[in-house]
């Protein structure tokens, strides 16, 4: 150990600047070549020493390397939920669904309880627009882990992509209390995918503004008020009659939001 942290950890760390400087040298001499560039970064992975396939692979995926991580996953254990789940993300994030999905299941059938696997292929059947069996899925993740905030969120945009807008606000509503910064994640390449892609923004961003209002967040619930209101949400009626917006109504911010001009669509 070196002040606390495991030579594992020290070694990821070093791959990590490795892959950096790789990086920057290569745009300092850019040729605007994409696959050197992926060969280059493979390169400094593949040498660093000390490391597993799969963290290999990690490092790639967050390089959005998709198709090399692949390639370094598949040279992982294949008897690894955890590993099968990743390539699972891997072909999600090329847009390979049916690849995905397949993951994903070979993952769920070698660990049933494995929630994170059951979560992603409820992505995939959103993704399909699915939205029914996408509601399965991510019911059946919560069974196994009913305390992810991000399982409920997806659970919650399913709702919503079904019209049941009510049950999507309270299923927010419970994933806010369980992490209040679920909806500000931005994106993962760890194990469990988290559905940002509605089809109705404005309507969406108001369903949020109404949740983080509720939580008495009250600078989120003004920000996306305003989103809702610039994407063309129209009926400022509505704004003005929701109990849940009774404590913005005295706010200049509120005032200004609400004299701003709808965005026609």
């Amino acid at each position: 150990m070196l002040f606390g942290v495991s030579h594992r950890t020290l070694a990821f760390g070093l791959v990590l600047a490795a892959v950096a400087s790789a990086q920057e040298e290569l745009v300092r001499n850019f040729t605007g070549n994409r696959t050197a560039a992926a060969d280059q970064t493979a390169a400094a992975v593949n040498t660093a020493p000390n490391i597993s396939n799969e963290m290999r692979a990690d490092i790639m995926m967050a390089r959005k390397m998709y198709r090399e991580a692949i390639e370094m996953y598949k040279q992982a254990p294949q008897d690894s939920p955890v590993v099968l789940n990743k390539i699972g993300i891997a072909y999600h994030q090329l847009a390979e669904l049916q690849m995905a999905k397949r993951y994903y299941e070979r993952s769920s059938k070698l660990k049933p309880s494995y929630a994170e696997a059951i979560n992603n292929i409820g992505t995939v059947y959103y993704a399909q627009k699915s939205y029914r069996k996408a509601i399965a899925s991510y019911k059946k993740a919560l069974e196994y882990s009913p305390e992810s905030a991000s399982f409920l969120m997806n659970l919650g945009t399913a709702y919503f992509s079904r019209k049941n807008y009510e049950l999507a606000l309270s299923t927010y509503q419970e994933a806010l209390k369980l992490d209040p910064e679920v909806f500000e994640h931005r994106g993962t390449h760890g194990t469990t995918l988290e559905e940002r892609s509605v089809e109705e923004r404005a309507k969406f961003h108001y369903y949020l503004a109404r949740t983080y209002a509720k939580a008495g967040s009250m600078d989120r619930a003004l920000l996306y008020l305003r989103k809702a209101l610039e994407e063309g949400f129209k009926d400022r009626n509505k704004i003005l009659d929701e109990p849940e917006f009774a404590a913005l109504r005295d706010l200049d911010e509120f005032k200004q939001i609400m004299a701003m001009e709808t965005k026609v669509l």
